[in-house]
């Protein structure tokens, strides 16, 4: 898992990632999320690095 920055234009995928959520209600917001993230996780295709995502994401800060 890559844990370092790796995105060629951060700023610009926020923007097109809040831009995506505009005009949805709650429950389309949502589901747009679950769909971006196995579209994006069918990119990624690696079963171990998926599952160091998954766990990385759920160190949430408190």
């Amino acid at each position: 898992m890559k844990t370092i920055l790796n995105f060629q234009d951060a700023d610009l995928f926020y923007e097109q990632l809040l831009d995506a959520h505009q005009g949805l209600s709650q429950p389309q917001s949502e589901l747009f999320n679950a769909r971006l993230v196995l579209l994006l996780a069918n990119q990624v295709g690696d079963a171990k690095v998926l599952q160091a995502c998954i766990e990385a994401a759920k160190d949430i800060p408190k």
